[in-house]
């Protein structure tokens, strides 16, 4: 009987991922809202201005946050467009050059001279292969993955909206001692469950992300929650 086969490894998607993205915007949700709900409500004011806060923390956290990716993508998306234009002109203009350069490349990672030179002179029988054989190895840009500004913008809103809503659920439906303590057991259970999501993609210990992300929900909160206290609602 012949060796068993080794088992497949399976590398995680380090550069991006949707996932990865919603579960950071989740938490930045959770973090920034449970601790804005909690400064007020140690404020002891009434459970209106509570909501109201939470709800204002929620609606222009998420927005912002919409913005700002919807900016940084686009920007990207110009920049790095913009840098295809470039390289769509130069191979036309300098065939050769840009035939010798990819062959340099090829020989940069220890592949033969003959074979990078025939490789080269393949990949650039095509425009469109070409450009896109250049824009990676040359650029670093993977033209089929530019991203769309919009999507990327809605998904940063719909993840910090979900995260920030959590501390803020039972204010929406009570009050007093027992929306401040139920607003705290959902945040401090939200921020384990992110922290064990967030595990996942790091490859570190499940554990130790939970608590670790416990501890950057409860250390602002704590601190916000007695600056509240002790400011209140009369000053």
């Amino acid at each position: 009987m012949g060796a068993a086969p080794p088992p497949e490894h399976h590398h995680r998607d380090v550069q991006g991922g949707a996932a990865r993205a919603a579960v950071f915007g989740v938490s930045d949700g959770l973090v920034s809202n449970v601790a804005l709900i909690l400064g007020v409500a140690g404020a002891s004011p009434g459970p209106g201005v509570v909501r109201l806060a939470g709800l204002a923390g929620l609606i222009a956290g998420a927005v912002s946050m919409a913005a700002g990716e919807y900016i940084s993508m686009t920007a990207q998306r110009e920049l790095l467009a913009r840098e295809l234009r470039l390289e769509a002109i130069e191979l036309r203009r300098h065939p050769d050059h840009e035939r010798r350069e990819l062959a340099q490349i090829y020989r940069s990672r220890g592949v033969e001279p003959e074979t990078a030179e025939r490789l080269a002179t393949e990949m650039m029988r095509d425009p469109d292969l070409a450009l896109e054989t250049h824009a990676r190895e040359e650029l670093g840009i993977d033209p089929s993955k530019l991203g769309s500004p919009a999507a990327a913008a809605v998904s940063s809103f719909l993840a910090f909206a979900a995260g920030a809503l959590v501390p803020l659920l039972p204010w929406l439906f009570g009050r007093g001692g027992a929306a401040l303590a139920l607003s705290i057991v959902l945040g401090a259970a939200a921020a384990l469950v992110v922290g064990a999501a967030l595990a996942r993609f790091t490859g570190r210990p499940v554990a130790r992300s939970a608590l670790r992300q416990l501890a950057w929900a409860a250390v602002p909160a704590a601190l916000t929650y007695l600056i509240g206290a002790a400011v209140g609602v009369g000053v």
